[in-house]
């Protein structure tokens, strides 16, 4: 599948989200270039909320969404499966949670990071991170500015890990990403392929 230029694929997996639609609002509005935007959706819905509607983008050609009951819903992994089915070969692809703000020109940011790590000798980077809390009621200014990575904090008792964020030291003065131990499925920008 040929690869189209500059485009992104951002995934959405939304569990009854009210956040959702602001994510996408705020996505679009700090986006460069929102016409290379392309939003593929996994929304998990209950008929009675109204909060997460789609309807005024179900037109817009950026779009694909997935509606699915609440009670046909099986998880976070398999709503993000159903978003990566709608994938068509956009040059690169970000999967987030459904509850996100976004920086001025976050859009090419991310791809001059990821160019950045390319000529490094990095054959295929994937950027990401724990990504950094706001408050959706003081927003944007309760948007905390210290970036975060994930952090080891402990086993618990079924033996699976738990992370806390932390962050990342001399984060001031970085030029580039840094290396990371670990993966965070509600924040990751790679190549979409």
């Amino acid at each position: 599948m040929a690869r189209k230029p500059q485009t992104i694929f951002v995934q959405i997996a939304a569990y009854r989200d009210p956040e959702l639609v602001k994510t996408i609002e705020d996505m679009l509005e700090n986006a460069k270039k929102p016409q290379n935007l392309v939003l593929g959706i996994c929304r998990q819905y209950h008929p009675e909320d109204g909060f997460d509607n789609l309807d005024k983008y179900r037109d817009d050609k950026r779009f694909r969404i997935s509606d699915v009951l609440y009670t046909d819903a099986k998880g976070v992994c398999w709503a993000r499966n159903q978003v990566q089915q709608l994938y068509g070969g956009e040059m690169y692809t970000l999967q987030i949670d459904s509850h996100h703000r976004f920086v001025q020109d976050w859009d090419l940011e991310l791809i001059e990071m990821y160019n950045q790590l390319k000529e490094k000798g990095h054959e295929k980077p994937l950027l990401t991170g724990y990504v950094s809390s706001f408050d959706p009621d003081n927003d944007p200014s309760g948007r905390m500015q210290e970036p975060w990575r994930m952090a080891f904090d402990r086993f618990i008792p079924e033996g699976a890990v738990f992370f806390l964020p932390e962050t990342i030291p001399g984060w001031q003065n970085l030029k580039e990403p840094v290396t990371s131990r670990f993966y965070s499925a509600h924040y990751c920008f790679t190549l979409g392929q």
